[in-house]
């Protein structure tokens, strides 16, 4: 891919104004990690060799109701980068509440959400872009199709746990994914926005979620191997965090048998409304 071939692509999107990519950073006291993760994508995007050049992507930064910096972090970049601005939930919602309302103000052709601590590198952008140009609607970064890419490991204990929730998922929701949890996935805006008006897990379950949605509604979707690296500053709590977890996938279970992920009409149109 390059950045030529990309611009051709989204001409249309340029001569309106919109954003050709939208990245989505859910962030609850960040203030150690997301400087850095800021100057990561900065200095990515200033290059000329990637995909889409800073003066055509957002970044939304979306507070979950910090109590350190994290929100005057997010204001004083913006001064020095343009295309960066601040989101707030108010009140502290959740991991999945924060993607859903980043999401839903996006304005990218495309929407990328990803961890603050960049756990799988900006520039792994490029695999997930290759799955969008043939054709998916939606791609998501995976740990366990090539673990040789995993340059951090987690624990023994973690990645076990992981493994266990995977068959849970497959189980529950039918989703044959190896790798759920990566917190890196990319979607065409406009095709996956009901995806994100209809999701209602607000903690961190809601990615098999959302991946359930995107099934339903006949996204493809696509799932690519990452590099990525465990930070041992992850706000996951490997045992309660789990719990909630197989929670959430009995609730989505739940929300499918009674009708509340209604197919082919939006969550907020008065159709979907009556099937509730």
């Amino acid at each position: 891919m390059n950045s030529q071939g990309t611009a051709t692509s989204n001409s249309s999107s340029a001569a309106v104004g919109i954003p050709d990519l939208s990245i989505v950073i859910p962030a609850y006291n960040e203030e150690a990690r997301l400087p850095r993760a800021l100057g990561r994508i900065r200095d990515y995007f200033s290059n000329p060799r990637s995909p889409f050049s800073l003066d055509r992507i957002e970044i939304l930064v979306v507070d979950d109701g910090s109590t350190d910096w994290t929100p005057r972090i997010v204001e004083e970049w913006s001064r020095t980068m343009p295309s960066l601005r601040l989101v707030s939930n108010g009140d502290n919602r959740g991991k999945g509440y924060s993607v859903r309302h980043g999401m839903l103000e996006a304005r990218g052709r495309l929407a990328l959400f990803t961890d603050a601590d960049l756990s799988s590198p900006i520039e792994e952008l490029e695999r997930l872009l290759i799955a969008i140009e043939i054709g998916n609607d939606a791609a998501i970064g995976s740990r366990a199709l090539d673990r040789s890419l995993i340059f951090v490991r987690q624990s023994r204990m973690r990645e076990l746990a992981g493994m266990i929730f995977n068959g849970f998922v497959r189980a529950f929701t039918g989703l044959q994914f190896h790798d759920t949890q990566c917190g890196f996935k990319i979607f065409v805006r406009d095709r996956s926005r009901r995806v994100f008006e209809q999701q209602r897990i607000e903690g961190f379950g809601f990615d098999p979620e959302i991946l359930f949605l995107a099934q339903r509604h006949g996204l493809r979707t696509a799932e690519i191997p990452v590099r990525w690296a465990h930070d041992a500053a992850t706000k996951v709590h490997v045992v309660r965090d789990s719990l909630l977890m197989f929670g959430d996938l009995v609730y989505i279970r739940w929300n499918w048998l009674v009708g509340r992920y209604p197919k082919g009409v939006r969550a907020n149109s008065p159709d979907a409304i009556a099937d509730r």
